[in-house]
This record gives C-alpha cells, structure tokens and sequence, in this order.
C-alpha cells in the first residue's frame, strides 16, 4: 500500500476539526455547498460518488480519494464501477491535455505574429 489511507482519514478528520476553529465560515461554506449538491434527487448517491471519484483523480485530491472511496464502498458501488468511472478520469484528462494543446500552438500563433510586426 502506497499510502495508509485509513490513518490519512483520521489525520485529516482531526486537521478539518482545527480547520473548523480557525476558520468556521470556510468549513460551513463547504459543507452547505455539498449538502446543496446532495439534494438535488436527479443523480443517486452511488452516481455522485462515482462522479466525485473521478474527480478526485484529475484534481489530484488525496482526501477526497479517501473520503470517496469509502462513501462509494457505502453505496454499493463494485471495484469494476469505480474502474469504469477512474477510466472516464484518465480519457478526460488526457483529451484535456490534448485540447489544451491546441491553446499552446494558439498562444505560440499569436506571439509569433506579435514578433513580427514588431
């Protein structure tokens, strides 16, 4: 195991408890967001973890990972489902490179015509 994931559960369980007391308004901005997000009723849970999941990955949020990954095992959600979803994370991650890639040629384009009428 790369990581002990349940003691990095607990770490930041205690860590989010400081976070609380320090800065209230933060935390309770966060969880009202994600309450709001819950009760839509179009997406079931196991849905929504799936989605958070792969999230988690492409904005590469370790506590979110663990925090998912058990909320996902909670909802039922298989090995193979959250395969599935993790596969969504990497295809989208790699079109996003190469659709970003485009905006690099773009920015070389323009500046290269900046330099020659300069």
């Amino acid at each position: 195991m790369m990581i002990d994931w349940n003691e990095y559960h607990k770490q930041i369980g205690a860590t989010l408890g400081e976070l609380m007391k320090l800065s209230p308004d933060t935390v309770r901005g966060y969880q009202t967001l994600s309450a709001a997000n819950a009760k839509t009723g179009k997406l079931d849970e196991k849905t929504r973890q799936l989605i958070s999941l792969a999230v988690a990955v492409t904005t590469r949020c370790d506590g979110c990972i663990v925090v998912h990954s058990e909320a996902a095992l909670k909802t039922g959600a298989t090995k193979e489902e959250i395969a599935e979803a993790l596969g969504v994370a990497v295809a989208m991650n790699a079109g996003a490179a190469l659709i970003y890639s485009t905006r690099v040629l773009d920015a070389l384009n323009a500046k290269s015509a900046q330099a020659r009428t300069a």
